[in-house]
């Protein structure tokens, strides 16, 4: 975005692949996603931040639609779908009418928190005081469709769900599975706006979920491309090992190479809270805002199994499915939940022919403390990776019993994987405050010229939420009449209008 209003930029990588979290990579002609594979909301102009972005930057991507994902648990097998209706018949079948009754009372009282959240685009917010300009007419929109009640967004999604969903019940466990899917976190430690947005999206009429032709990649290669078509710069294996401040000021950093790059404007990380701070020379900022940051607590780490199989008889597959074991312990517990992507049941380029690819991963509930001290490549390491492996095999066994022998190609990621190639602290999926006890910081930081976004700001993790935090650190750097102008441009053009007013 910063591209786009006309700054100079170059963005440093440390990996040897553009994306971060969400590169993609090439082994034995399989094109894997290192991180997400869900991504709702991108086929067309709207609320979601990502989406803005490509929009913002003029760049298309290929979208291939489909409704849902399968649902392996402890009730047996179901097959969410997508859009208002089809989900309520597997909540009578699982749950109920009690539940169905639940649900419908539960619509009906998100509604106006859904509108609420989509009323205020993201392109509308800064971190600095034109804030106030830039948001105001659509801070009383949501005003007008919440009130008071607009407050309950940025609390836990437990709150919303009092004295409308009994805890234990079905529903209950699926909107607790939802939030933990979303941010690492159960439902009472999700942000009420995150799962509420999510529902609305999923459940809204004509609703599909989007893959990209390509894979993830193919969303990483668009962000750079329109980042180096308005004279931006990517720079790969560029890893930062300081940040230079001179005068009390962020100036530049050096990278581990030596190089130093300037910066006439601000240096903007997206790394980790605790990376980040580690980057900032002693002294540098208030010893009280290192000790809060080094102190914020994290979530689980992953286990990864990244496959290519014989795909000969394998023709009544999901692109998506969960796994979960078990009710009867928190659906954060280790090796409690899973997610499976294989992508190429919709796009077959990603494989050699007659070959599917598969990704499955303990969802940001490996503890990190099992792996710490052990060196990657070890006996010890080794043998570990193949006992806290097993699980994932015994959860993909549920899809495709026979998984084991089609398996010609085996990759399996650790914590210490997630750690090393993501450069990631402790491996970890992100902060793990709570919603309700502890807020997101925004952008700007007690360093003069340095701005922080990613999922260590707000709104969190995951990716809108990501893109999101770029947008508001992008526009906090821009003048408000440039971020007026773009924004007045996208809602002439129905970028940024919300797609929830049938929900």
């Amino acid at each position: 975005m910063l591209s786009r209003h006309g700054d100079k930029v170059t963005v440093l990588e440390s990996h040897y692949h553009p994306g971060g979290v969400a590169h993609a990579f090439d082994i034995d002609g399989y094109r894997f996603d290192a991180g997400p594979s869900l991504w709702a909301g991108m086929s067309e102009a709207g609320t979601n931040p990502l989406r803005q972005i490509l929009d913002v930057l003029e760049e298309e991507v290929d979208w291939i639609g489909y409704d849902g994902w399968g649902m392996h648990i402890p009730e047996g097998y179901f097959r969410f779908r997508t859009g208002p209706d089809a989900f309520v018949e597997e909540i009578r079948r699982l749950g109920g009418e009690d539940d169905v009754r639940q649900w419908k009372e539960l619509v009906e009282k998100m509604r106006p928190l859904l509108r609420a959240a989509a009323a205020i685009p993201p392109l509308a917010l800064r971190g600095d005081y034109w804030a106030p300009l830039t948001l105001l007419p659509y801070l009383i929109n949501a005003l007008r469709h919440a009130g008071p009640g607009v407050k309950a967004l940025q609390g836990p999604f437990t709150a919303v769900l009092e004295g409308t969903v009994k805890k234990g019940s079905f529903l209950f466990r699926w909107l607790d599975y939802l939030s933990f899917a979303l941010s690492g976190l159960p439902a009472d430690g999700t942000m009420a706006a995150a799962v509420i947005y999510t529902i609305g999206d999923l459940h809204r009429p004509g609703c599909i979920i989007d893959y990209p032709r390509g894979g993830g990649g193919a969303v990483i290669a668009a962000m750079v491309r329109g980042i180096e078509k308005f004279g931006g710069r990517v720079e790969l294996r560029s890893h930062v090992e300081e940040i230079i401040v001179e005068g009390g000021r962020a100036v530049g950093v050096k990278l581990r190479s030596g190089n130093i790059v300037r910066a006439r404007k601000a240096v903007v990380s997206n790394a980790s809270i605790w990376d980040t701070i580690r980057l900032i020379p002693k002294g540098a900022v208030d010893a009280k805002y290192i000790e809060d940051s080094d102190e914020t607590p994290d979530t689980g780490s992953f286990m990864h199994l990244h496959l290519g199989i014989d795909a000969r008889g394998l023709d009544d597959l999901d692109i998506h499915y969960s796994v979960v074991d078990s009710w009867s312990i928190p659906i954060d517990a280790p090796q409690n939940m899973f997610v499976v992507s294989i992508p190429t049941v919709l796009d077959p380029s990603l494989a050699p022919e007659g070959k599917h690819l598969v990704h499955i991963y303990t969802a940001g509930n490996e503890p990190y403390d099992l792996w710490q001290g052990v060196k990657r490549g070890c006996p010890e390491y080794e043998k570990l990776k193949k006992e806290r492996a097993e699980c994932m095999w015994k959860a993909l066994e549920k899809i495709i019993p026979d998984v084991r022998r089609r398996t010609e190609v085996e990759l399996v990621a650790t914590p210490l994987t997630h750690e090393f190639f993501n450069r990631r602290f402790r491996g970890s999926y992100g902060p793990g405050w709570r919603a309700g006890q502890a807020e997101f910081p925004g952008c700007i930081t007690p360093l003069k010229g340095l701005l922080h976004c990613g999922d260590s700001t707000l709104p969190g993790i995951g990716l809108p939420a990501v893109a999101a935090s770029g947008m508001n650190a992008a526009s906090t750097l821009t003048p408000v009449w440039k971020q007026l102008g773009l924004l007045w441009d996208m809602k002439r053009r129905g970028m940024v209008d919300s797609k929830f007013n049938d929900f």
